[in-house]
């Protein structure tokens, strides 16, 4: 009895070893894993659109804000007095042209006036000299009418010439006139820099690395903090290069993270570094000079994490490991880029 118990056993273990084997060989054929990874998101750094002194920090360090909520204000008395002192020249623009106008009316009537004076003298000598020729008015008179004549021709000449002057002055009118157009575009960029004295969150997420504090100055350009965005998270896993065949661009993957061991997230393989990570490094390895030892290289894949929780929230930087079912449905890259690929897992 003694012997068959023994026997029973035996086959329970070897059977129970065969099955484990068999299970170690099935998932490392299906899958591939690493956990040389690391959770990773969109870092904005916040900087100023403008220049000035901080007067008001509308949030503390490592705080959650919402999309478009205020993070701090700049002065904006400078740029409410550009503003104003914009709206100020293009109100005497616009009358600028109102004025414009009355003397190219002004100009038109007196052409008018100086088109009939000469039409008038052409008549006038119309008359005179045929009476000149036939003796009854002296030739005087008829020097006289010519002198008039080109007279009030010079006269509309110089009253054309008004007229060109005038309507030159005035320009275009309505919004269409160049010096109109130019201060009402010089009065648009003086209410977005005032519009920029209130920075804005341009995502969801957390402020990181704050020390802002209200006076002091700032400049345009200067990053000031980071806030971590949390609309979309993503782990970068560096696969050894004897591990990259049977992965490709849309397979799905199975995510843990060291921050929570027994939470897994599903996650989609969205892209295969083109190079390995040693060849953007500072200083590249060499490997046509001196002693050569071979090394197996990292390639960067990226694997954009598909359901994050609340209740677990991500952190840049923390570690991670990554098993990409490699058996699993691979998807384009365009297919990729237009989300097909969410639903595939």
């Amino acid at each position: 009895m003694r012997q068959v118990s023994k026997i029973a056993l035996l086959v329970v273990a070897a059977v129970i070893i065969f099955a484990g084997g068999f299970f170690y060989w099935w998932h490392a054929e299906r899958y591939r894993a690493t956990d040389d990874a690391y959770v990773n998101a969109n870092v904005v750094q916040v900087q100023a659109q403008v220049s000035g002194t901080v007067t008001h920090v509308s949030v503390v360090d490592q705080q959650h804000v919402a999309r478009g909520a205020e993070l701090f204000t700049i002065d904006p008395r400078p740029y409410q007095f550009v503003v104003t002192q914009a709206q100020a020249r293009l109100a005497m623009a616009k009358q600028t042209i109102d004025i414009g106008m009355a003397g190219v009316t002004e100009a038109q009537a007196e052409l008018r006036n100086r088109q009939a004076l000469l039409e008038n003298a052409r008549t006038n000598v119309g008359r005179v000299l045929p009476l000149v020729q036939q003796g009854f008015l002296s030739h005087q008179a008829g020097d006289n009418a010519q002198v008039d004549l080109e007279s009030a021709e010079a006269q509309v000449s110089v009253a054309r010439a008004k007229l060109e002057r005038a309507l030159k002055t005035r320009g275009v009118i309505g919004p269409k006139n160049e010096h109109v157009q130019e201060i009402d575009a010089a009065l648009g960029q003086a209410r977005l820099d005032l519009e920029h004295a209130r920075v804005t969150a341009s995502c969801s997420g957390r402020i990181a690395s704050l020390s802002l504090q209200p006076g002091n100055a700032v400049h345009s350009g200067t990053p000031l903090f980071a806030l971590v965005c949390d609309d979309e998270y993503w782990v970068d896993a560096n696969f050894k290069e004897t591990e990259l065949e049977g992965i490709q661009l849309g397979q799905s993957a199975d995510v843990t993270v060291d921050t929570y061991g027994s939470h897994h997230f599903s996650g989609r393989v969205e892209n295969i570094g083109g190079a390995a990570g040693a060849a953007f490094s500072l200083l590249p390895p060499e490997n046509a000079t001196g002693n050569w030892v071979k090394v197996t290289q990292r390639v960067p894949i990226r694997i954009h994490i598909l359901d994050p929780d609340e209740k677990y929230p991500l952190r840049v930087g923390t570690s991670a490991k990554v098993a990409v079912d490699t058996h699993s449905a691979a998807v384009t890259t365009a297919e990729i880029s237009a989300g097909v690929g969410n639903s595939r897992k």
